[in-house]
């Protein structure tokens, strides 16, 4: 009885370690190989784009802006629909009250070719407002800065593609606000969903400026330190499980024509920091969403501290990880 026993919980312990492998397999495996060794050069449109965002990032996160710090709020949102405008686009607005005073998500398209009416939807986003007591260069003007260069670089696309690609800037990610009625992101999607957009995707750029190749820079929720590298050099694509053929549609783009470390995959949304930044916000209305990240607090270690200011975010590498989105996106136009 004895050994029947032991025979069983052996038997059962093994089950269970390949049922985890399996379920890790299936959250962490996707499409292509993660660069290594030296970045290239800077090619010239890199290097100028780098200059565009550290512009962009210093200005955003000169100073705190939030609902509590409402003039700086306010200077940010004019200063990106302004520049927004100068790339020759017309400037939406979607606005709502957060404590008594009026905020906006702010947002600007480009259309597919023809006269389609009802056209598959990209949505690029970002928050541009700062946690409370940080002014948020990495968290998340870098973010911010990515879709107004992003909106530059893809306005060519404008009744070329397949696709309305949408560039929306968010407010109200942080917390107070965060998974609240007064969540930008949220109210957003919500509208999509009510107009019934068919969106194809979702991107979130979400603290994607800080990168180091110091052993033991990297930290993850477990278990996925088992299998990730513990250097802070990559850039992340992450989901929910809904996401899973988003997130491999992108990595394998990615991957195919950027040179730049990566890595993606999906999880349950309770895993800490899976859900963590607007991709949540689409997921909850039933569309696929994916956060591009640098992982934030498990690698940066100003996050939503002071410190967070401009002088911490390597502009250079966000320029690279731009440029890698822009192509993603020119891929899923298509």
């Amino acid at each position: 009885m004895a050994r029947r026993m032991s025979l069983f919980i052996i038997v059962l312990l093994l089950a269970l370690a390949a049922a985890g492998y399996g379920a890790l397999h299936y959250m962490t495996a996707v499409p292509g190989k993660p660069h290594r060794g030296p970045l290239p050069p800077l090619t010239p449109d890199e290097a100028a784009l780098a200059q565009a965002l550290a512009r962009h990032i210093a200005t955003i996160a000169a100073r705190e802006h939030n609902v509590a710090h409402y003039e700086e709020l306010e200077k940010v949102a004019r200063y990106i629909e302004t520049t927004l405008a100068s790339f020759g686009y017309v400037v939406g607005r979607q606005e709502f009250l957060t404590d008594g005073k009026p905020v906006r998500n702010i947002e600007v398209a480009v259309e597919p070719a023809g006269a389609g009416a009802d056209p598959e939807v990209i949505v690029v986003g970002a928050h541009y407002d700062s946690v409370f007591g940080s002014p948020g260069a990495n968290d998340n003007a870098s973010g911010a800065a990515a879709v107004i260069e992003l909106a530059r670089l893809l306005r060519d696309l404008d009744a070329v593609g397949s696709k309305r690609v949408r560039f929306v800037l968010f407010v109200n990610e942080e917390p107070p606000y965060f998974r609240t009625e007064a969540m930008g992101s949220l109210n957003y999607a919500r509208a999509l969903a009510r107009r019934n957009e068919r969106v194809a995707a979702m991107y979130s750029l979400e603290t994607i400026g800080f990168y180091s190749s110091e052993p033991g820079s990297q930290v993850y929720p477990a278990p996925f330190g088992l299998i990730f590298p513990d250097r802070g050099d990559f850039v992340a694509f992450v989901g929910m499980l809904g996401s899973r053929a988003l997130v491999w549609k992108t990595v394998r783009s990615f991957r195919s024509h950027t040179a730049f470390p990566s890595i993606g995959g999906v999880a349950p949304g309770f895993i800490p920091g899976i859900g963590w930044s607007d991709h949540w916000a689409f997921a909850e209305q039933g569309f696929q969403a994916v956060m591009v990240t640098d992982t934030a607090p498990f690698r940066y270690p100003h996050y939503h501290r002071a410190s967070d200011t401009a002088d911490k975010v390597d502009a250079e590498k966000v320029a690279r990880v731009v440029k890698g989105i822009e192509r993603v996106i020119r891929d899923l136009s298509r």
